[in-house]
């Protein structure tokens, strides 16, 4: 069985994981992330999965009502972009503290391979755009945090994905053009470092991401990746595969809006779209503001659409919203999948 975890947070209720199960369009409330005060708001932070645990790393730890990052002194002008990492044993239903990261970051790509947590570039200062290109590696058979040979760019907001048995660190903001051929700086953000884990070297991909703005999630279906959006328009209308060298639209993959469903539609205003691969298909979860005329009515509501990768045609899937929250929801992270084993 398989699940998709997507991380939220409120004014009632700060920080919390929520679960959808699509063996049968449930939504379900899975715990709140320990460690965070009510009035504090996690952001730019990587959360993945192994197995049946999830895991949520680094970030940068704000005050909700001003937006002021917090130091652990609490004073409002100091930086504080965090080292924790922590372990959600979704069968279990229990949090442990895992080995802190090398170098606290937020913004960084993230991937797992081989069972191994990957982590690359993101930003360490929060007062200015300085960027990292150091790289770990976290193996959970032992517990720690490894350094890997750096990236041959600094980079923030770029996308980790795994492809071919290699681990691929796509597009985001760059520094360190230093050659001819990537002196301006947008050619860089149109490039991916791919990592062999045999040979322990990155390699520069010019031109894997073909956009000047960053990507916003890219995922990997049975030997295909897919992306959908990039940073500054999440959902662009349609979806586009990667052949190796370019990105081409999907037939039958244009959908306008994921507004609309079987109860009638209502004026809403999109806060998120984040994307999870199960089997052969997309899961496209959606969250709205509720809207009275032009007034925000405080409500939210999450949907979810499916999109079947191998169909030919009516490839995808709407459900009935079945997730209602009052107050002020945001989300703050990608979701996970995670795989239940049947049998316990």
């Amino acid at each position: 069985m398989h699940c998709c975890f997507l991380s939220h947070r409120n004014t009632s209720s700060s920080n919390w994981l929520s679960r959808f199960d699509p063996d049968n369009n449930s939504w379900s409330f899975a715990s709140s992330i320990p460690g965070l005060l009510e009035n504090q708001v996690l952001k730019d932070f990587a959360m993945t999965s192994i197995g049946e645990s999830i895991y949520i790393i680094g970030g940068r730890l704000c005050r909700e009502d001003k937006n002021l990052v917090l130091s652990d002194e609490s004073s409002d002008a100091a930086v504080h972009v965090r080292r924790e990492v922590l372990r959600y044993d979704a069968a279990s239903d229990q949090w442990s503290v895992c080995a802190p990261l090398n170098l606290p970051r937020y913004n960084f790509a993230c991937t797992v391979c081989n069972n191994r947590i990957y982590i690359a570039g993101g930003q360490y200062e929060v007062a200015s755009a300085r960027s990292t290109s150091s790289v770990e590696m976290y193996d959970p058979t032992v517990g720690e945090w490894s350094q890997l040979p750096d990236l041959k760019r600094r980079r923030y907001k770029s996308v980790g994905v795994t492809w071919q048995g290699k681990v691929y660190v796509v597009g985001g903001f760059v520094e360190g053009c230093d050659d001819v051929d990537n002196s301006i700086a947008y050619v860089g953000r149109c490039s991916a470092e791919v990592y062999d884990e045999q040979g322990e070297v990155w390699d520069l991909v010019r031109g894997m991401w073909q956009l000047d703005v960053p990507p916003n999630q890219i995922v990997h279906v049975e030997g295909r990746l897919f992306s959908s959006g990039d940073c500054l328009n999440a959902w662009k209308g349609h979806i586009e595969v990667y052949d190796g060298c370019l990105w081409n639209v999907v037939e039958n993959s244009q959908l306008k809006s994921f507004v609309g469903f079987s109860g009638g539609r209502r004026p809403m205003q999109r806060l998120y779209i984040t994307v999870a691969p199960i089997g052969h298909y997309l899961y496209f979860l959606s969250g709205y503001k509720l809207l009275n005329g032009d007034i925000l009515c405080g409500g939210a509501i999450s949907m979810v659409h499916r999109f079947d990768t191998k169909a030919k045609e009516d490839a995808w899937t709407g459900f009935d919203p079945a997730l209602t929250e009052e107050g002020e929801v945001e989300l703050c992270s990608h979701c996970c999948v995670v795989e239940f084993m049947l049998d316990k």
